[in-house]
């Protein structure tokens, strides 16, 4: 479905819950999260019914977030049902990895496409303290597990930080020589606590892209789910990726509204403007639905402007969705 601004917006990203068993320093306080209570969390049919209707107006990709997603018992049924819907591409996910070794060919097996892993640090200590008590083999075993489950191709997600791991890009990047994986550096956001010493610890794509040496451009360029501007060691069987929402924003080309695990829709990360869907999912014909839907299309922004002071967001990633 086109927006006011001629994008196709046809991807749809879906937090299954705000929990997580990590409290990285960006995304989470320490004590975690207040319970919203499992009432408030949307049902599998809820989100299998949102989806339903999402692709009947040309949605097509179906991300399942958290939180962290695997947590959220049943997920692998849920991957199942969303698999099996007729004109959805298969669904793919973004997980801390953590649980992946025991998971990763239950998921394959429901339908699951592929999987975005999120990891900061290959330092055990240094992954510990930002994660607030995460065991670094246990992410890695989690790689291992999704890479022989055919999970692929396999995506590490690093947030840049400067200060803490900016000494860790060589390291990171040197990963793509040896393996066939995407390592992609997303610039910190000024989100919940991500926005606490934001302007200390924020560092630009172009900075990191400096910072290394001996890459070449890979032909094309971002657009639609693809945000990532991506090089490549010559010779080298993976890719180093460059997500820059602040600094090189790619807003013109945004395909995706966000679905929260308490049943909002988002048309921005970085706007405060929900729309609720839970008093729609009551009634018994899918119109109210759709008719929300399409309103999320038609009044998705043509732009964030975090970059020009506009308020933070009030939501912590955790419950919008990373």
């Amino acid at each position: 479905m086109l927006d006011t601004f001629g994008r196709n917006i046809d991807y749809l990203r879906i937090s299954v819950t705000d929990r997580c068993n990590l409290r990285c320093r960006y995304c989470m306080p320490e004590e975690g999260v207040e319970d919203i209570g499992h009432g408030n969390i949307l049902g599998f049919e809820e989100i299998e019914r949102i989806v339903r209707a999402a692709v009947s107006l040309g949605f097509r990709k179906f991300r399942l977030t958290g939180g962290e997603p695997l947590v959220r018992r049943n997920i692998v049924s849920l991957v199942e049902r969303i698999a099996a819907v007729r004109g959805a591409d298969a669904p793919v996910m973004t997980s801390n990895g953590v649980l992946l070794s025991r998971m990763a060919a239950d998921l394959k097996a429901a339908g699951l496409c592929r999987v975005n892993i999120s990891l900061d640090s290959l330092r055990a200590e240094r992954y510990r303290r930002i994660t607030r008590g995460g065991v670094l083999a246990d992410a890695l075993a989690g790689i291992r597990a999704a890479e022989a489950a055919g999970l692929l191709p396999i995506r590490l997600n690093v947030v840049a930080i400067r200060g803490f791991n900016d000494d860790e890009v060589l390291d990171f990047a040197r990963l793509t020589l040896e393996h066939p994986w995407d390592v992609r550096f997303i610039e910190l956001m000024p989100v919940g606590e991500g926005a606490a010493g934001f302007g200390l610890a924020y560092i630009a794509g172009h900075e990191i892209e400096a910072a290394l040496d001996g890459f070449v451009p890979v032909s094309g360029k971002p657009g639609g789910a693809e945000v990532a501007r991506y090089c490549r060691y010559p010779g080298a069987p993976g890719r180093v990726g460059f997500i820059s929402p602040l600094s090189s924003h790619f807003c013109g080309d945004c395909n995706k509204l966000r679905l929260t695990a308490d049943g909002r829709l988002k048309t921005c990360l970085h706007s405060n403007r929900e729309m609720d869907l839970r008093p729609a999912l009551r009634a018994q014909e899918d119109a109210p639905l759709l008719a929300l839907l399409r309103e999320a299309v038609l009044s998705k922004e043509a732009r964030h402007r975090i970059n020009e002071g506009e308020a933070p967001v009030r939501r912590g990633m955790n419950r919008i969705g990373g």
